[in-house]
């Protein structure tokens, strides 16, 4: 698998993501030769330049002034009429299907009606059906990218003067992490807001990779105070299986029976949480408490923390962003006298038989559990220095 990892740290536009990718490798002769099978009218210009003095590619499309305005189906027999290969082209138009989504939401009309007015120019197609094309030929499987920096102030437009993120570009960002810094501008469009709300799959740090290319793709300006670029970072997965952001959710209760907080935490690993510890406190005036934590992904942290309000007696907790950084394991089956155990195997040599394991072992049979954990163990062992 290969992942591509966008770092907008100075936002991201469709014309910065194509030059990024081209930047990081994608070949521009194949590039063109795709865009101009979709029959645009549209040229296209790549040019190395430097951004603050880092170096990075520019891409433009050229094109003459047209006031055609296009629906969705207009841009969908567009790219059905090209030759883009097949995963390039349904990217494209799931692209500009939630686009359509976000302008239609923030117009109030349905999605048939919407005119595509900026993002429906030529340079637009081709900035999205350019990105999508361009990820194929370096044979992206999987898109990352870190929080995204919109910008700020206010950004004129068809529609007149509007502050940024546009309604359109906060609509496609809504749930995931934004900051704004820098100059008063917009610094991520709705275009480069698409291309990340559609094929993004985690919002946060980099997964581990092993990097196999680095490309920087240019804005139009360059700012006095930062680069104007993005960068997409291309590799393989690491050695970690996990290199993420995880929500931390705590609470102190001293007002909760055991009982109930033992069933709290059941229902919190049912309901998706990824470690939950019962601790012994000891609060003010000297009344004995429980701090309760919860390790959740980002997406499941508001669930679970109305899970905790609903099934424990606090009225409140504290939330806090954590990285999780998790070893690559693998599975290995070793057979003891009384059944078959599944041993996790860490990529460092570590091992441990699966708990349920020996325990549904050591109540079917009769025998201590601590017995049947140390019969996986030896098994485990005698099968690894055969």
């Amino acid at each position: 698998m290969k992942i591509c990892h966008f770092d907008p740290f100075s936002g991201i536009a469709g014309d910065m993501t194509v030059g990024a990718l081209l930047d990081a490798g994608a070949d521009p002769q194949a590039l063109t030769v795709g865009l101009q099978s979709l029959d645009t009218g549209a040229t296209f210009e790549i040019e190395k330049t430097r951004r603050k003095g880092m170096a990075g590619t520019k891409f433009r499309v050229l094109f003459p002034p047209q006031t055609r305005h296009r629906h969705l189906k207009h841009i969908f027999e567009i790219l059905d009429r090209g030759q883009l290969p097949p995963r390039a082209r349904d990217r494209a138009r799931a692209v500009f299907q939630k686009l359509g989504e976000a302008e239609a939401a923030a117009h109030g009309i349905p999605i048939e009606k919407v005119h595509f007015h900026e993002v429906g120019a030529v340079d637009s197609i081709c900035d999205i059906a350019g990105a999508c094309l361009a990820l194929e030929l370096l044979d992206i499987d999987r898109v990352t990218t870190s929080p995204i920096n919109t910008g700020s102030g206010t950004v004129g437009t068809e529609h007149g003067v509007l502050p940024v993120p546009t309604p359109a570009t906060a609509a496609l960002l809504a749930g995931r992490p934004v900051y704004a810094s820098g100059p008063a501008i917009e610094l991520t469009t709705p275009t480069g807001a698409a291309l990340l709300a559609t094929l993004a799959d985690h919002f946060g740090p980099m997964p581990a990779l092993r990097i196999s290319a680095v490309g920087y793709g240019a804005g139009d300006r360059d700012f006095p105070g930062q680069a104007n670029l993005l960068r997409a970072i291309i590799g393989e997965p690491g050695t970690a299986s996990e290199a993420s952001a995880v929500a931390v959710i705590e609470a102190n209760i001293d007002d909760t029976s055991p009982q109930v907080l033992g069933y709290a935490m059941d229902r919190l690993f049912e309901l998706g949480a990824l470690d939950v510890t019962l601790q012994p406190l000891l609060m003010k005036k000297n009344r004995a408490g429980t701090l309760l934590r919860v390790i959740a992904r980002p997406e499941e942290r508001e669930a679970l923390a109305a899970a905790i309000l609903r099934e424990t007696t606090t009225l409140g907790v504290r939330i806090h962003e954590a990285h999780r950084r998790v070893e690559e394991r693998a599975f290995h089956t070793v057979s003891t006298p009384w059944g078959e155990v599944n041993m996790k195997v860490a990529a460092g040599g570590g091992f441990a038989p699966e708990y349920d394991d020996c325990v549904r072992l050591a109540r079917q049979h009769g025998v201590p559990l601590k017995q049947v954990i140390a019969e996986a163990n030896f098994a485990y062992l005698k099968n690894r220095s055969v």
